[in-house]
């Protein structure tokens, strides 16, 4: 299992694919979540996560440019909220051999506003009852699932029967069903929680106006500390144990110094 670093996004290859797109690729080092992404300036059209160990699909910064992700043969459960924030021209999503289960389990993909391609092949929700249907109501602009076309007579009937009283009981059971929580998938990082919205966008915005890998690694390390460009450190809302006993104990060769 090997950590997604900016040297891990440096090193690894990068080329022009066939589509005529610049593209990363990532596959098979065992990536466990996606982080660090600031790394790629934003200068990818696709970037290739397959056969790796992402168990959520979140952890990206504002990436204008890139279009697809290949994230086929991964462990994905989860899909995050507010990706369109973040990805907002994303038009590809591969998602193959994957473990996502349930039907409302794909609702966070209805935000993304140009996504036109999905593959759920050998997820077990692909198996649920309604399964094409449901895409079909929940992702109005979506032309491709599995890699068949959404015929516009599929997406008709998939309208009319969300809409009727029996849809609407379907619908509402699929969403009791969704999952509320995946161990640490909803855990916010202590160290940037008490970031405002606008201090978010100020870090975003520096990471994009990076000029080089070390900057890059530099706001990182300032972002994962609770801390803004130009600002003194964030406090993090908890500490652990460890640390509240490491802090104290600077605190007190401080105190018997002076």
């Amino acid at each position: 299992m090997v950590k997604l670093t900016t040297e891990l996004i440096q090193n690894s290859m990068q080329y022009m694919n066939p589509c005529r797109d610049r593209e990363l690729d990532l596959r098979g080092y065992k990536i466990p979540q996606i982080e660090n992404m600031g790394a790629t300036l934003d200068q990818f059209d696709t970037i290739d996560f397959s056969d790796n160990d992402v168990r959520k699909l979140d952890g990206f910064p504002l990436l204008k440019r890139l279009k697809c992700l290949l994230l086929n043969n991964n462990r994905i459960v989860r899909i995050g909220e507010n990706l369109e924030q973040y990805l907002p021209n994303l038009e590809t999503l591969i998602l193959t051999n994957n473990n996502i289960t349930e039907l409302g389990d794909l609702d966070p993909l209805a935000s993304i506003p140009k996504l036109k391609t999905l593959s759920l092949m050998h997820n077990p929700v692909a198996n649920k009852q309604h399964y094409r249907a449901y895409v079909a109501f929940k992702l109005p602009e979506l032309r491709l699932l599995d890699f068949r076309k959404i015929k516009q007579k599929e997406r008709e009937d998939a309208d009319t029967f969300f809409k009727s009283k029996k849809g609407k009981e379907v619908h509402k059971e699929i969403s009791r069903k969704a999952k509320t929580f995946v161990p640490g998938g909803n855990m916010p990082d202590p160290k940037i929680t008490s970031l405002t919205p606008q201090e978010i966008h100020k870090i975003r915005e520096a990471i994009k106006n990076a000029s080089s890998l070390q900057e890059v690694e530099r706001l990182t390390r300032m972002l994962q500390s609770g801390q803004i460009p130009g600002q003194k450190p964030l406090q993090p809302q908890t500490q652990s144990n460890g640390q509240q006993e490491e802090d104290e104990e600077m605190e007190t060769d401080q105190t018997n110094g002076q």
